[in-house]
């Protein structure tokens, strides 16, 4: 799409896709981009050569064409006066708890700043062992990452059909989908152009991750007159794959019953109050000891100080860092620690209370 279906980056549909971005961030949106089209921007730079069919040549491209793409999306969004922020990921990044964590506080940190995430594979460095593939399932990944409300799959095509319209003049678009299954996928093909990695067997694959995680995804054509715009409205342009739960009670489940707990701290009475009656997040300030050995991002429990267990969560910070700040300030953290991931031990939307 960002091509246009040529061998070179189509300025003219992209700076149109950023004016739809542009007034989505006015209307109080927040808005990340996962893109394609490094490989194609080096390509074009350095004059199509002619090169060996590697997985180096690939890098290659890949490497002089990302600042190439970068630079595209800086200049274009630059013309409303917004500024991006480049993230280049591997699956093995999303992998790693540490990384994962790492990574979602940057995105929301540039979120919060308005600051928009252009987001893409670090093809100049990712193996076939730690590479995503292709940037639907990318884009799912990040959905998953912020907890996002939506995700919108342009293509070249105006959605799922009940069979290849190309070819096929009785074919219909799908208009909404509850369920996935052996049919559905059968329905779904590769990439036709050979330009980009995907198809819409990907944009299904991605479309199946995402709801599961709570996210509404809407597979569309990137080419319709404001389809940006329109699908956040709720217009009912493509095909509409519902979400099978909501992000929040979706990773509580796994909070309560996923992995076993790391570690647990004790609260003092206005932290069980706060935690228990308000709904509020684990302040350092309420942690009256902490027991075990847990890293940033595992799950621990939260006990009362006559031992009631009172709740589960993701903690912020280790145990080591934890036992610092302990009874502390939240402004007081980054200089006990130097550093800083926020204001909370355990936040509230990372708690389940039993």
């Amino acid at each position: 799409m960002l091509t246009g279906g040529t061998l070179k980056l189509d300025r003219a549909h992209m700076v149109e896709l950023v004016r739809q971005c542009a007034s989505l961030r006015r209307q109080g949106h927040k808005v990340i981009i996962v893109t394609s089209g490094a490989i194609a921007a080096g390509r074009e730079h350095l004059g199509y050569p002619e090169l060996p069919k590697t997985m180096a040549s690939k890098q290659l491209l890949a490497a002089v064409g990302q600042s190439r793409l970068i630079q595209e999306w800086e200049h274009l969004f630059g013309i409303y006066g917004l500024h991006v922020g480049q993230m280049l990921l591997t699956r093995a990044d999303l992998n790693d708890r540490e990384r994962f964590l790492n990574a979602r506080d940057m995105v929301l940190a540039l979120l919060d700043n308005g600051i928009i995430p252009v987001v893409n594979e670090n093809d100049a460095v990712a193996t076939t062992e730690i590479k995503v593939g292709d940037n639907d399932n990318l884009s799912a990944l990040v959905g998953i990452l912020v907890s996002a409300d939506k995700l919108l799959l342009l293509t070249d095509q105006p959605g799922l059909f009940t069979a290849d319209p190309r070819n096929n003049p009785d074919a219909e678009l799908i208009r909404e989908v509850h369920t996935i299954d052996e049919t559905l996928h059968k329905l779904a093909g590769g990439s036709v152009g050979g330009l980009g990695t995907g198809g819409m067997a990907t944009k299904l694959q991605a479309a199946d991750v995402a709801r599961r995680a709570g996210i509404e995804v809407v597979i569309a054509a990137g080419s319709r007159p404001d389809v940006i715009n329109d699908l956040v409205k709720g217009t009912a342009v493509g095909t509409r794959f519902l979400p099978l739960e909501s992000p929040l009670e979706s990773r509580k489940r796994w909070i309560l019953a996923g992995p076993p707990p790391a570690g647990d701290i004790v609260i003092d009475d206005g932290a069980v109050f706060a935690v228990q009656q308000r709904g509020s997040s684990l302040l350092a300030k309420g942690i009256s000891e902490v027991k075990g050995d847990f890293e940033r991002g595992e799950v621990i429990r939260l006990y009362s100080a006559k031992g009631t267990l009172l709740a589960r969560g993701i903690c912020r910070y280790s145990s080591k860092d934890m036992a610092k700040i302990a009874g502390k300030h939240s402004q007081d953290i980054y200089q006990i620690l130097g550093y800083e991931y926020g204001p909370v031990a355990v936040h509230r939307d990372d708690l389940v209370v039993i």
